[in-house]
């Protein structure tokens, strides 16, 4: 199953009956919440019989509504995950490491690196097989618009990601700006967003509260919202225009940004695509003045 659970039951809206759908969209409604009421509850909500509430979780392919609810429990505690959390439930903090044997003359790395080549395979293959064509267009469309201004920012690792990308549009056009660290700039900044600007926002697992605000502030000015996330959608999604969701799983207990990473690197060859001529004699103009400068 690939997405969210709400996502799953939204894919499947179509294939159940008028009165399971009432079901499922008073748990959509309410989500997650609305799962961990009673049967009861619910079947009352949704004005059906409670068998028809049970029936709801079988064709979503649960064995029961405990299961369910347990499948969204799960799901609840990956999203909000921590490095700790991770890290213990992994076993790590539990593993002692083997004593070398006498007759392995592989190095000690070796396993690792097989393990981790196909879990960053595999992760890179779904991000690319699951972000939506037409999403990614619309990225593209925008962040390629000489008309619009771009500002950016991301999280406590993923700051790193938004300079990446601001650093690769800022040579190939004008008006693209990493929103600043420091408070006063950053709220004069955001107090200026206007309808043709667009804000590229990365939040990942443990979100960050004041991402969802900013979406928030760009959308009341009548601005676009691009947000970088995590298969579990941070909060501002809710927000956006586009959702560019990465896979994060990997070997260690931090979450990946490979995959991510690899989105961008895709998103700035459309980007230059689109800008064509114009985006190779802004290139052409940066190299200058960088070299004018002794920078390069």
């Amino acid at each position: 199953m690939s997405g969210t659970l709400a996502d799953h039951m939204r894919n499947k809206l179509e294939e159940l009956s008028p009165a399971e759908r009432k079901v499922a969209r008073v748990l959509l409604a309410g989500y997650p919440a609305a799962v961990f009421e009673t049967v009861a509850a619910i079947a009352e909500r949704a004005q059906v019989s409670t068998p028809t509430v049970l029936r709801c979780a079988a064709r979503l392919g649960f064995a029961g509504f405990p299961d369910f609810q347990a499948a969204v429990r799960a799901e609840l505690d990956a999203r909000n995950a921590s490095p700790v959390t991770l890290y213990e439930t992994s076993g790590r903090a539990r593993r002692e490491a083997p004593a070398p044997s006498s007759a392995d003359t592989s190095g000690p790395g070796e396993p690792l690196l097989a393990q981790a080549a196909t879990e960053m395979g595999r992760a890179l293959a779904d991000t690319f097989t699951q972000t939506p064509a037409h999403d990614f267009r619309t990225a593209a469309d925008l962040l390629s618009d000489p008309r619009r201004r771009i500002f950016l920012c991301g999280g406590r690792f993923t700051h790193l990601l938004a300079q990446y990308l601001a650093l690769h549009l800022m040579q190939l056009r004008d008006q693209v700006t990493v929103l600043s660290e420091r408070p006063v700039e950053r709220t004069s900044t955001l107090r200026q967003l206007a309808r043709r600007d667009v804000l590229v926002l990365f939040d990942y697992r443990r979100y960050e509260n004041d991402k969802t605000v900013m979406a928030q502030l760009a959308k009341e000015r009548s601005g676009k919202v691009i947000v970088f996330t995590d298969p579990w959608l941070s909060p501002t999604a809710a927000q956006a225009d586009v959702v560019l969701t990465s896979q994060v799983a990997t070997t260690s207990p931090y979450d990946s940004l490979t995959p991510t990473l690899a989105v961008i690197e895709t998103l700035i060859s459309a980007v230059i695509d689109r800008l064509g001529e114009a985006g190779h004699q802004h290139l052409k103009r940066t190299e200058h003045t960088a070299h004018r400068i002794g920078l390069v």
